[in-house]
């Protein structure tokens, strides 16, 4: 009870600060897509430890799988006007199937579904079926490898947002692939109010103002009714 308790505490204080908050940022990790069917990459099922112990590792076909309540409750925020800016390392669409808008997300690992210019860089659908741009260059897969440059327009704007938020919500990532751990302490050096939504430790757990080790669905949705609630008082 006492615990159960001091979830409603921390997910009403939660409320408070998206209510309070005008430049929001939120950056997910593979966490965020563990209720949709997606391995996380570092926990005991997930894709990387599978490989280190080279045990056979179960993908699910990226189609397959829904946004869930996780993801809706984002793209709720975005359409109450309180998500300013998304940073994802997640390459698996769930964030623009739920009904984020492109111009607020940042993919920074790339997406599953589209294609990137070796020589533009541009993308595209991979559903268009092309092989080359229009410029001549190749397309090959977006998603970003071990060793290949991010992005760089996601990259730049994933910083410049985080350094000009005051609010930063980390949900689902252990923070420990750069460079998007680095993003939570540009928020911090601006002021910005620190949250994470991960169940498993982080290297910022001991520096943010309000912490969950609790489900995503756990959090986020009771979170986001409760700030419909405190707009409606307003």
């Amino acid at each position: 009870m006492t615990k159960m308790k001091d979830l409603e505490e921390r997910i009403q204080k939660l409320a408070q600060w998206l209510f309070e908050g005008e430049n929001i940022v939120f950056l997910t990790g593979a966490g965020i897509s563990t209720e949709s069917g997606l391995p996380n990459v570092r926990g005991p099922e997930g894709t990387w430890t599978g490989q280190d112990k080279e045990l056979p590792t179960k993908f699910r076909l990226f189609t397959s799988v829904e946004p869930n309540a996780g993801h809706r409750a984002l793209a709720e925020l975005q359409n109450l006007g309180k998500l300013r800016f998304l940073i994802t390392q997640n390459v698996d669409n769930l964030h623009l199937r739920s009904g984020i808008r492109p111009e607020l997300l940042a993919e920074l690992h790339g997406n599953v579904t589209r294609l990137r210019c070796q020589q533009c860089q541009t993308q595209m659908a991979k559903s268009l079926g092309l092989e080359a741009c229009s410029c001549g260059g190749k397309l090959v897969s977006s998603v970003i490898n071990f060793g290949d440059p991010l992005p760089q327009k996601d990259l730049e704007d994933s910083f410049w947002h985080s350094s000009q938020c005051d609010l930063f919500i980390i949900v689902g990532s252990s923070l420990v692939v750069g460079p998007a751990n680095e993003l939570p302490e540009v928020a911090l050096r601006g002021r910005a109010r620190l949250v994470i939504i991960n169940q498993g430790e982080t290297p910022l757990d001991s520096r943010c103002h309000l912490h969950f080790n609790e489900n995503i669905e756990e959090v986020l949705p009771p979170a986001v009714d409760r700030l419909k609630e405190l707009m409606k008082k307003a």
